[in-house]
């Protein structure tokens, strides 16, 4: 099979090499800018640029022509997207070229917040009150009958990246303005407190195959708008938050129309012990939860992708791997370092500590879960007082 995967961000490197030892020719499309960028060239039969990685309808019809060149001479069976911004993109290859996968109107429930929420909310899954920003009366009627503090947040952003908080119609309606022209591309809903949780699926006709269920320490809120810590541990296996958990990650699967890929999706829990889902993608997680998860579970969630991608395109059958019950955590932080030196952290427990610039953070893993919540703990004190750094939120997610 041949397979054109779509990343503009340096990501999804297991991915590409494992679709390549399944005999695939693998072609990379991606920005000029990550053009010299680590990239597993031995595992890319050839690479293609976009000057722009913006989803607009003029990049859009861009890309149809190049796209249009390219099948001149060669044959596409499979089209991935390796990151959230790069759904719509493939969507919109695979409508105008007919290629199987996921549609633009399959795709805007795994991109599209407002989408997300209607869909979930027509197929009986809780959802924080929410409103469009399109209609001047239906905002005054969500300030009216809806209690405050509100969010407002982008239709098409990823994690917490650009929510605002807002506590009167004033603010809101202050917020709104400022959002001029692209006001229609935000939604207005209620802030819900609570703890966050994320599932990392993996999806085969239609069904749930792999599902391993987290909780944030740290809420990507509080991260990305704070400048806190990032941490996220594995639930207990088996118990009622894991078992839900696994319940309404195959019930938002099923209600978006989700075939075939890698998912990530979040739900908030509120203090009466109600599940509302917040948001979901066809993606694998960022933020190294990957690594987490397959420290956790012995699944490589980018390789298995890969191995469905592949099964999926020559019409062969799936089987996922033994799957391991392992409790593990994770712990990423800015640092004021370039280079940290992170020998302090050398529990054996201790199994991954990530390789980046002003960076410090590590990966723990245990048969013990209570070992692994207590060197988060212990790690996120070190870390705070010798280490930490904060940054401005950024444009965009932990990825």
């Amino acid at each position: 099979m041949t397979i054109l995967c779509i990343s503009c961000f340096l990501k999804g490197q297991d991915f590409l090499r494992a679709c390549k030892e399944a005999g695939n020719t693998i072609y990379l499309l991606t920005k000029e800018s990550l053009r010299d960028a680590d990239w597993p060239h031995d595992s890319i039969d050839e690479f293609f640029f976009m000057e722009s990685d913006v989803n607009t309808p003029e990049n859009f019809q861009t890309l149809v022509q190049g796209m249009s060149h390219l099948m001149r001479q060669r044959n596409i069976d499979r089209i991935v997207a390796m990151d959230d911004f790069d759904v719509e993109k493939a969507a919109w290859l695979r409508e105008e070229f007919r290629i199987p996968g996921m549609g633009q109107t399959t795709a805007r429930y795994f991109r599209d917040k407002l989408a997300m929420r209607m869909k979930a909310a027509d197929a009986g899954i809780a959802v924080p009150p929410f409103s469009a920003l399109f209609n001047d009366e239906e905002i005054n009627h969500f300030h009216t009958s809806v209690s405050a503090p509100w969010v407002i947040k982008p239709r098409g952003e990823a994690s917490a990246t650009g929510i605002r908080k807002v506590h009167t119609p004033e603010e809101s309606w202050s917020v709104i303005h400022e959002l001029g022209d692209k006001r229609h591309t935000y939604l207005i809903e209620q802030f819900k407190p609570g703890d966050v949780y994320h599932t990392d699926a993996l999806c085969k006709d239609g069904q749930v195959v792999f599902c391993r269920n987290s909780k944030y320490l740290n809420t990507p809120f509080e991260v990305a708008h704070g400048g806190g810590i990032f941490r996220s541990q594995t639930l207990p296996f088996g118990e009622m938050e894991d078992k839900a958990l696994k319940d309404l990650t195959s019930r938002v699967m099923t209600a978006f129309g989700m075939q075939y890929s890698a998912a990530h999706t979040e739900f908030i829990r509120t203090a009466d012990g109600t599940f509302y889902f917040l948001e979901t993608s066809s993606r694998v997680g960022g933020a190294h939860l990957a690594e987490m998860v397959e420290f956790s579970a012995g699944i490589s969630l980018w390789k298995e992708w890969a191995k469905l991608e592949s099964d999926m395109a020559g019409d062969r059958t799936y089987k996922l791997p033994k799957v391991e019950e392992k409790h593990a955590g994770i712990l990423v932080s800015l640092s004021r370092y370039q280079w940290p030196d992170m020998a302090v952290f050398n529990d054996p427990e201790v199994v991954w500590k990530i390789n980046k610039e002003y960076h410090v953070g590590m990966i723990i893993a245990s048969n013990d879960r209570k070992r692994v919540s207590d060197l988060l703990d212990k790690y996120a004190e070190i870390v705070a007082r010798d280490f930490h750094a904060s940054a401005p939120p950024p444009d965009r997610s932990l990825d």
